[in-house]
C-alpha cells in the first residue's frame, strides 16, 4: 500500500487529480491511498503519507514542506502532467521517488 498526499492552496483543483491517480493505480493493480488537502492541513496529514506532492501553484512551499516532512520525499507535481490532469504520469512520478 502506497500513501500519496497531494497539497494545493485550497485542496480543490487537486481533488480531480486524486481521482485520475486512483483510476490509474486501480488499472495497474496498485494498492494506493491518495488524498488531497490544503497547505494548512499538510502537517496534520503528513504522518499518514509515504510521499507529499505539491501542486504547481504552491511550489513556493517546497522548502517549508521538506522541513516538516523529515525523511519523507517531497516534490512538486510535474506542471505539464498537472495541467493535462495526467493521473498516470503523476502516479509514476510518485512511485519513482518511492522506488516502487
Amino acid at each position: 500500500m502506497v500513501k500519496i498526499l497531494l497539497v494545493c492552496s485550497a485542496g480543490m483543483s487537486t481533488s480531480l487529480m486524486v481521482n485520475k491517480m486512483k483510476d490509474s493505480a486501480k488499472a495497474k493493480g496498485i494498492e494506493a491511498e491518495i488524498w488531497a488537502v490544503s497547505d494548512a492541513e499538510a502537517a496534520d496529514n503528513l504522518p499518514n503519507a509515504d510521499i507529499l506532492m505539491l501542486g504547481p501553484q504552491v511550489r513556493f512551499l517546497e522548502s517549508k514542506m521538506k522541513e516538516i516532512a523529515g525523511d519523507k520525499p517531497v516534490t512538486v507535481i510535474d506542471m505539464q502532467a498537472y495541467g493535462t490532469m495526467n493521473g498516470e504520469k503523476v502516479l509514476e512520478q510518485a512511485l519513482g521517488l518511492l522506488g516502487k
